[in-house]
């Protein structure tokens, strides 16, 4: 009985390491995007009402590790120079 509980247990880990990997890669997409989109960005072409969330998005990029934001760069196949 032990056993298969133990043996449950470990397939709902299993499934939720799935989900949260298949999770990470769609977030690494979404800041890869993000990152490129703020890159290109020239602040004096934007809407008053927009630079603020440019300014916070650009902020939240530059928090993250290097190599978070390279694996998010690479997953949509992304360069900053």
């Amino acid at each position: 009985m032990l056993q298969a509980n133990n043996q449950e247990e470990i397939s709902m880990l299993r499934a939720e390491v799935e989900i949260l990997i298949k999770e990470r890669a769609s977030l690494l997409k979404v800041v890869g995007l993000s990152a490129s989109l703020v890159a290109e960005l020239d602040s004096s072409d934007l809407p008053a009402s927009s630079i603020e969330a440019a300014e916070i998005l650009a902020a939240h990029i530059n928090h993250l590790s290097e190599e978070t934001l390279q694996d998010a760069l690479d997953s949509v196949d992304a360069h900053i120079a």
